[in-house]
């Protein structure tokens, strides 16, 4: 069995070693990770610019692209056969709530998935413990390569701490302070950071966020048709009807 793994943090982080550690007894661990940091990008995939691939050890590359980049490099290039399930992570901080959309460790994870591929993206909420993230994900990737298509999308989420155990849960709410922080340069241009420090959770029971808050471990299933099924009569009823 080949287990492909990647993250979002870079080749060098601390949470890809410990899960290259916890996985390696699994199966053959092969490694395709950005070269740098690449946070937030989300499903971002390089059609515009070359990229470059450097060995770094066995089984092991270095890629200047994004975790998407990543994954479809190693799939289509690298692979001697597809891999049971993509990992990646362990990501430093959390992706809880609506995290998914922008986080690139969940768009690594997603793309496998998009690819009939069992996908898991894990996620440290705080903290440094990697080592226990990583065998969180290690129970999760041993009976999810078992399972039989479909290809399920994972979002795992480790709370800081030792945790009380492990919960199926929703999408939750966490908000972040909204910011724009203008500042000038030494030459006198305009630049900006975007986004502020703070977030807020709301208690929404049986949500990824407040599971988290509460000490256990968060899994989310996480769904590849966007279609909001709700609306689909609404939106029938103003486009096809006009009214």
């Amino acid at each position: 069995m080949i287990l492909l793994l990647t993250n979002d943090d870079g080749i060098g982080s601390g949470g890809l070693a410990a899960l290259e550690e916890a996985l390696s007894g699994l199966g053959e661990v092969w490694t395709v990770a950005p070269e740098r940091e690449r946070s937030a990008v989300g499903q971002a995939i390089s059609i515009h610019r070359p990229l470059r691939l450097h060995p770094v050890g066995e089984r092991r590359y270095a890629l200047d692209g994004t975790p998407v980049d990543c994954v479809y490099v190693a799939l289509h290039h690298l692979l001697p056969r597809v891999p049971a399930v993509v990992v990646s992570g362990v990501n430093r901080g959390a992706n809880l709530g609506t995290d998914v959309i922008y986080s690139g460790t969940v768009g690594a994870a997603r793309e496998g998935a998009l690819r009939g591929i069992h996908g898991v993206a894990i996620s440290l909420y705080a903290g440094t413990a990697f080592g226990r993230a990583a065998q969180a994900a290690k129970s999760i990737v041993a009976r999810l390569a078992e399972r039989p298509a479909p290809a399920l999308l994972l979002n795992v989420n480790v709370p800081d701490g030792e945790p009380k155990g492990v919960r199926v849960t929703t999408l939750g709410k966490r908000h972040y302070q909204d910011e724009v922080d203008a500042r000038t340069d030494p030459r006198g241009r305009p630049y900006y950071w975007i986004g502020g420090p703070g977030t807020r959770i709301e208690n929404i029971g049986g949500s990824d966020a407040q599971t988290v808050h509460d000490g256990f471990v968060s899994v989310t299933p996480l769904g590849l048709d966007q279609t909001d099924g709700s609306a689909m009569q609404a939106i029938r009823t103003m486009i096809e009807e006009g009214r």
